[in-house]
């Protein structure tokens, strides 16, 4: 698997809350939910994101938001809005007041939505919002997270897949197994919308997503991911690459920003704690897993980077 594979593999939309909202102007919903990850997109009119800290942006009609959490912020017709409805974890709607309005705003048994109209013209002025959140289950798919700003605004224009629009005719549906294609089409539309903002001329993707596609240090990426628990050196990292252990270390460590065998640590380090955090295997287990020989020798390097053990890790986590 490539490097940004590994790290959305953690990253899914498992029974996700998602809606489709038909909002009117003066419009503006609080975003309390704390969600780790969520997606949003105006299939009609726009929307503006207004963290509390921060500039707000502007998303238009087509454009992908992936916005971080866990920290609140409001989406409204205009940063000037004051918020009427509170968005709490499941959807749930909660008006300034404090009177829980989600019964009231439920489309259907399979999807949630507030205020959408089943069919009919809607006024000129109104704005459609499909959004939904995913679940950050995975210790390694933080490294994807930390590569990215609090708010990512996607074009629709660089964003190469009908994703969307299939994504919004579902919606629309009410049919058995509803849910599961919904949270599919979520995770089809988070990696369309990452790979388009990497991608990107101006951007500043993470030196590890931009070394996948040299020839050299991509190759290598890819068989640490595949074997972590190999016995890599430099010299057989540039082995596999095809180019000298000098020249080899030397683009690698230009083009991803850390030394190979630092790289190499890092992942395992990763993979390790996945583990710590997701399994009862013993120490001895994961160290051989991830390309120790035993449990000290990762406890060793554990400690030395991340400050604190494998099993203060564990009973943290």
């Amino acid at each position: 698997m490539d490097p940004l594979g590994d790290l959305l593999d953690g990253v899914r939309a498992r029974t996700a809350a998602f809606c489709q909202s038909t909002l009117q102007p003066p419009w503006a919903l609080r975003i309390v939910d704390e969600a780790p990850l969520a997606l949003a997109t105006p299939l009609r009119g726009h929307a503006w994101f207004v963290p509390d800290e921060g500039e707000p942006t502007l998303i238009e009609t087509g454009d992908v938001a992936i916005v971080q959490g866990p920290q609140p912020y409001t989406v409204a017709d205009h940063p000037a809005t004051r918020p009427q409805l509170y968005v709490h974890a499941g959807n749930r709607l909660v008006t300034y007041d404090g009177v829980d309005v989600t019964a009231q705003a439920r489309l259907g048994p399979n999807t949630k939505a507030l205020g959408v109209r089943a069919g009919g013209d809607l006024p000129g002025d109104a704005a459609v919002v499909a959004s939904g959140t995913y679940q950050v289950s995975s210790h390694v798919s933080g490294r994807l997270l930390a590569s990215l700003p609090t708010l990512v605004r996607v074009p629709r224009a660089q964003v190469q897949s009908p994703i969307i629009d299939l994504l919004a005719a579902e919606v629309e549906r009410d049919e058995p197994g509803q849910q599961v294609v919904l949270d599919r089409l979520l995770d089809l539309a988070l990696i369309a919308a990452l790979r388009a903002w990497f991608a990107r001329p101006s951007g500043d993707a993470p030196g590890w997503y931009r070394a996948h596609g040299d020839p050299l240090v991509g190759r290598a990426l890819r068989v640490i991911h595949e074997e972590p628990a190999r016995q890599w050196t430099v010299s057989g990292l540039a082995a596999v690459s095809g180019a000298s252990r000098a020249a080899f270390a030397r683009r690698f460590t230009d083009l991803v920003g850390q030394p190979p065998m630092t790289y190499v640590t890092h992942w395992r380090l990763d993979l390790a704690a996945e583990a710590l955090r997701n399994s009862d295997a013993t120490l001895n287990s994961i160290a051989r897993q991830v390309g120790y020989a035993n449990a000290f020798a990762l406890t060793v390097a554990f400690k030395r980077v991340r400050g604190t053990s494998p099993q203060e890790f564990r009973t943290a986590a």
